[in-house]
């Protein structure tokens, strides 16, 4: 395949999405991803061709108002402003699931990081709200506003929840994104399938690895 062309580094950032090993078989009672442990290094290389680093982060009570029970199995629907469906409790500060995969920055060596869904009647998918209406910002936008950044390389868990959620939003504030698929993991494949459609239709590029990048000649640093 050849190289993808984007913007000069100084207008690119690299956004790991929930790369937490709560999304990974290490965490089977939670909300394991097939493959999710893998993408650390691929998540690692995009980043050479960016000039910031977001990172972010799920971060839920285990006495959400979303978490499922016997009486009110996963998926079935929620009623509230900011939730929709249950899901099994997980990302919980403090223990496993929540610690980013081995390999990565620690979330204070980023340049901007997000924590997500810390309210218990909130359940964001998408990193740049806090909300499920995107009215509530977590500064992300902002914040690449402030660098001048024109592209964002994506990669993540899960790809057909908060990797695609989060792209949208960046789409929807008038980035170029670039999805790295060497870097995503999703849950199921109809699901990914229709989520990677419904990127592509609202003008998101693709890539299989991050050495399909280029930028503009420029060496990765």
């Amino acid at each position: 395949m050849d190289h993808l062309v984007i913007d000069r580094i100084e207008q690119v950032a690299s956004f790991d999405v929930d790369p937490q090993y709560t999304f990974t078989p290490v965490c089977p009672n939670e909300l394991p991803v097939l493959g999710g442990d893998e993408i650390a290094a691929e998540l690692n290389s995009q980043a050479r061709f960016a000039s910031v680093r977001i990172g972010s982060k799920d971060a839920h009570s285990p006495a959400a108002a979303w978490v499922a029970d016997t009486d009110h199995p996963q998926f079935s629907p929620v009623e509230g402003r900011d939730m929709d469906i249950r899901w099994a409790a997980h990302a919980v500060p403090g223990t496993k699931g929540f610690e980013l995969l081995e390999g990565l920055p620690k979330p204070a060596d980023y340049d901007f990081f997000v924590w997500k869904g810390v309210e218990l009647d909130m359940h964001p998918y998408g990193a740049c709200y806090h909300d499920l209406a995107d009215r509530l910002s977590t500064g992300v936008i902002e914040f690449l506003r402030a660098k001048q950044i024109r592209t964002v390389i994506v990669g993540g868990l899960a790809t057909d929840y908060c990797v695609k959620t989060t792209v949208m939003q960046l789409c929807r504030a008038g980035f170029n994104v670039v999805v790295n698929l060497g870097a995503c993991r999703g849950i199921a494949a109809e699901t990914i399938t229709a989520a990677i459609t419904e990127m592509k239709a609202a003008g998101v590029r693709f890539v299989n690895r991050a050495d399909e990048l280029n930028n503009n000649g420029i060496a990765a640093a």
